[in-house]
């Protein structure tokens, strides 16, 4: 039985494999003990946000999207969630870039919303009142659109 998470509710991503679609590897039982949840769900590593109708989106990695600033691991799907609640952004991605004194800032890349136009420190300020002070983009760049691979998902590395 899958684990139920409520509406809005953010959450590692796992698959149920059938019938030997994952088959083990006999070689190292720890890294297969360590890859399948204690319920038989095998953990992808994908961050998931819920929305309220129960639809789920994939809004990043749980690895690859953790950004260590000033101490904090903030995830840049949290942020680029909170972003993509402000009215005035169609679209995001945020990542971390290196920083002498926090070790990495946050940087957030957003699309406008067609006719508007957006103001960087006003929307870092707009997150800071909504989320812990830490997790606001250092910096806000807005672009036309956001570099895309076949699939559709943003390529990260060609923003920074």
């Amino acid at each position: 039985m899958p684990r139920v998470r409520p509406p809005g509710a953010r959450s590692s991503s796992a698959s149920r494999p059938s019938g030997g679609a994952w088959p083990p590897t006999r070689s190292r039982p720890e890294a297969n003990a360590a890859s399948f949840t204690d319920d038989g769900w095998f953990v992808t590593g994908d961050i998931a946000a819920i929305a309220p109708d129960g639809c789920h989106r994939i809004v990043g990695r749980e690895s690859v999207d953790l950004i260590k600033t000033g101490g904090y691991r903030v995830g840049a799907g949290e942020v680029e969630t909170e972003l993509l609640a402000h009215p005035d952004v169609v679209e995001v991605a945020v990542v971390g870039e290196p920083d002498e004194d926090l070790g990495q800032r946050i940087v957030a890349y957003v699309v406008a919303r067609e006719g508007a136009v957006i103001d960087g420190p006003a929307l870092s300020d707009w997150i800071a009142g909504r989320r812990s002070v830490h997790k606001r983009p250092r910096w806000v760049h807005v672009r036309a659109s956001l570099p895309r691979n076949h699939m559709g998902k943003v390529i990260k590395p060609d923003l920074r």
